[in-house]
């Protein structure tokens, strides 16, 4: 009976030091996994926040002033980018319209309201605008150049205000020495279709 517990005992002994053992390998294993899911959560954190930091710099769009961007527009057709103006006018009815000139005052874009733009109020005129949206072409052919060339000479015979067909026919002489500069078939003209806008002044 000693014998069996002693056995029993020696057995209890090791079983008592195998659990402890069990438990020591489990607070010994489940240190080591979190441990291991620390190191691992603090990769992933750095991870995505050098992720987040390409991303943004990916997405940021470029800013221009006016003069500045136009002298480029012709790679930049399509891509969103903000640029920054004086208004000169806004579409008396609808708002859907303005038109923005840059520091020189020999430029201007035409900007239609779209995104998060509902209308451009007369308000407007006369302020320093930053505005993001996409840029678009529209491209004059020759053709169109010709036609409309006579159209505004037929309206000279027929006696429309002279001061309005000179500026028009001048217009049309700019955009024939841009396509004899530029050598191109076609004269460009661009707008923005607005996303939104701010007030800077």
């Amino acid at each position: 009976m000693n014998e069996d517990f002693f056995i029993c005992r020696s057995c209890g002994f090791e079983i008592i030091i195998l659990l402890l053992s069990g438990n020591i390998c489990v607070l010994l294993l489940n240190f080591i996994k979190m441990r291991q899911f620390f190191l691992l959560a603090v990769f992933a954190l750095a991870l995505f926040s050098c992720s987040g930091g390409k991303n943004q710099g990916d997405t940021s769009v470029p800013a221009f002033e006016l003069d500045n961007l136009l002298a480029v527009a012709d790679q930049a057709v399509n891509d969103t980018l903000t640029v920054v103006g004086y208004v000169t006018h806004t579409c008396m009815h609808s708002g859907k319209r303005c038109f923005i000139v840059g520091e020189s005052q020999k430029t201007s874009l035409r900007v239609e309201a779209e995104g998060e733009i509902e209308s451009f109020s007369s308000e407007l005129i006369g302020s320093k605008l930053s505005i993001t949206g996409i840029l678009k072409e529209r491209r004059l052919n020759q053709d169109f150049i010709d036609e409309m060339e006579n159209d505004v000479k037929q309206l000279q015979q027929e006696g429309a205000e002279p001061e309005a067909c000179a500026a028009e026919l001048n217009n049309i002489s700019e955009w024939r020495q841009w396509m004899a500069d530029n050598n191109k078939d076609y004269y460009a003209m661009y707008y923005m279709d607005g996303l939104k806008f701010e007030v800077l002044d």
